[in-house]
């Protein structure tokens, strides 16, 4: 089973049950975005929660193989189309730089890492329209010198 085809009948899976990635992240009792990920095929799913996960979604056997191989980490040069990706894209696009600096204004020369690292959406209700937070977390590296 390839990454898209387990991609494909996950998603059937979770709509024909009713489910929502809050539902499937709970049950696994892990976070929403990373599961979501994983269901997506970007990150390798460790045995326990993919043994929940197929359970849950009723799988075929070759998907908890699928879930817990290693992937690829990669994705298009190109701009993305989805009006919401390419929102956070150009959001990163225009911010990225002063990001850069306020961070490394209060840390010091480095990173922030992507794998000790966790992603948190919320939604604040607001009379003038509900407001979108993304929270980015992840440990700081500085570089070192040698």
């Amino acid at each position: 089973m390839t990454r898209e085809e387990l991609t494909e009948a996950i998603i059937l899976a979770k709509k024909n049950k009713g489910l929502s990635w809050e539902d499937i992240a709970a049950h696994l009792e892990m976070g929403v975005v990373w599961v979501t990920s994983a269901c997506f095929g970007n990150n390798s799913m460790p045995e326990a929660p993919a043994t929940k996960l197929c359970s849950l979604l009723e799988l075929p056997d070759q998907a908890m193989t699928t879930l817990m191989e290693y992937p690829t980490k990669s994705w298009g040069r190109d701009v993305p189309q989805d009006p919401l990706i390419y929102r956070l894209y150009e959001a990163v696009g225009i911010y990225g730089t002063s990001i850069k600096e306020v961070v490394q204004e209060k840390f010091g020369d480095g990173i922030m890492s992507a794998i000790d690292f966790s992603i948190d959406i919320d939604k604040e209700e607001n009379p003038n329209g509900d407001r979108v937070i993304i929270v980015l977390n992840g440990k700081f590296l500085p570089y070192k010198t040698w």
